[in-house]
């Protein structure tokens, strides 16, 4: 079924397991959209962005963090059309605890969680990769990929040293 055929008003009005399902933005209810990557884009595309047009002054900076928020973001949805992160999601949340750094992390944290623990140290990893030409190694970028960790974490407990393994299973199972 194409796109085209979708009442987007419909799909607005479902409950967000059923938008999940069909990865709707959820703004506009189109379906296929990925926020995630269009936010991440847009966020790296604005810090470029603005630093590019600081060379212009304080006014230089504003429009370049605004241009650059912009085409990072569409340049973001782009990528995240190559990783589905519904997908990625789903497959991560069934297989999180068959993992064997999950077997260790489980001595110090007898409660881990997927949602509070895990995610978003996958989610880092298969959206980052995009940031990088697809011959990187997550070696070569671990120690950035540490820092945007301890900024995106959220509730997650895991530190660097136990969070780094999901995030690295997740880049390696992303190819371009």
């Amino acid at each position: 079924m194409s796109n085209s055929n979708i009442d987007k008003e419909v799909v607005k009005n479902l409950s967000k397991e059923q938008r999940d399902q069909l990865n709707a933005d959820p703004i506009t209810g189109e379906p296929g959209a990925h926020p995630i990557g269009t936010g991440v884009g847009a966020a790296g595309g604005a810090v470029s962005g603005a630093a590019i047009g600081a060379v212009g002054g304080p006014i230089g900076a504003a429009v370049g963090g605004v241009v650059g928020a912009v085409v990072g973001g569409l340049a973001g949805k782009g990528v995240s059309e190559v990783v589905n992160p519904t997908e990625e999601d789903a497959y991560w949340r069934e297989t999180y605890n068959t993992r064997p750094y999950y077997n260790e992390t489980i001595n110090t944290y007898d409660d881990l969680d997927y949602e509070r623990d895990y995610r978003d140290a996958y989610q880092l990893g298969y959206t980052s990769k995009s940031n990088y030409p697809a011959e990187t190694r997550f070696e070569e970028v671990e120690s950035d990929l540490q820092l945007k960790w301890d900024q995106t974490k959220r509730n997650s407990r895991l530190k660097w040293e136990e969070a780094k393994h999901a995030v690295k299973d997740a880049w390696d199972r992303v190819s371009f």
